[in-house]
């Protein structure tokens, strides 16, 4: 079973994306906090990562940097998302995959999902 972790400081969304991964077959754990991104990328072994772009008190690309900089996480796909208009220009430089802007169709969430599970 892939394992996803999702990142984001937004219950709902949280919420959200746990239901419906979860109805596709993924082991889905969450976090409303930034720093569990590094320490839950380590420890929880994600095939994929689903990171918000605007987290309370943290950059979400700063963090995806962070992660494809070390050599424990560098090889996880990183999906950034976000509600912000302009910021999928710039994930590219940070080293993300992929990006979703928010609000996503189910359907290409979970299609993009699995392309960047596919790789």
């Amino acid at each position: 079973m892939k394992k996803i972790l999702v990142i984001d400081d937004d219950p709902g969304i949280l919420e959200a994306l746990k239901m419906i991964l979860d109805l596709e077959g993924y082991d889905v754990f969450t976090s409303s906090e930034w720093k569990d991104a590094l320490t839950l990328s380590k420890t929880k072994k994600p095939h994929l990562i689903v990171l918000d772009v605007l987290l309370s008190g943290k950059d979400g690309r700063d963090i995806a940097k962070t992660l494809k900089s070390d050599s424990k996480t560098k090889r996880i796909p990183i999906l950034m998302i976000s509600a912000h208009p302009g910021v999928e220009e710039t994930i590219k430089d940070y080293g993300a995959d992929a990006f979703m802007p928010k609000p996503f169709e189910i359907d290409q969430l979970v299609k993009k999902i699995a392309t960047l599970l596919a790789q």
